[in-house]
């Protein structure tokens, strides 16, 4: 194997390894602990089921050469209603919350990753914060 193939590999390698410990993660195993709450939950699962139905209704209806823009703010009115019970959901705040502690974990790793391909010491660079861009211009400083 040539020594191109084998840095690819290298590469591979070491992105399932990282893929691994992100597994074994407790922000990861709090993810899956709360997504199979959310497959068990018969009110939570209808409520969604029934979003999905008024959405395809109102997709159906939006389709219409003569749509009739009275059932469309009535669809739209009713999935707002159900969104919001699906979002009030003990276990879907769960499922929120467990996701963007996820997010904010690969924001930072691919954070870190980007910082190395425009050749910051992979050893001690910092991402900026969440919300920062790097340039402080107009920035009243970082918390």
């Amino acid at each position: 194997m040539n020594k191109k193939k084998e840095y690819i590999m290298d590469l591979i390698t070491k992105t399932r390894e990282l893929g691994a410990l992100l597994q074994q993660d407790e922000r990861y195993l709090k993810l899956m602990e709360a997504q199979k709450k959310n497959e068990a939950d018969s009110e939570l699962n209808e409520l969604i089921s029934k979003i999905q139905l008024v959405q395809m209704s109102f997709q159906h209806e939006a389709s219409k050469e003569d749509r009739d823009e009275q059932k469309l703010a009535e669809y739209d009115k009713e999935f707002g209603q159900l969104y919001a019970q699906v979002m009030e959901n003990e276990n879907m705040k769960a499922y929120e919350a467990a996701r963007a502690e996820i997010d904010s974990l690969m924001t930072y790793l691919t954070g870190i990753l980007g910082m190395c391909l425009q050749g910051a010491d992979p050893e001690t660079c910092e991402p900026p914060q969440e919300g920062c861009n790097g340039n402080c211009e107009g920035c009243s400083g970082c918390n």
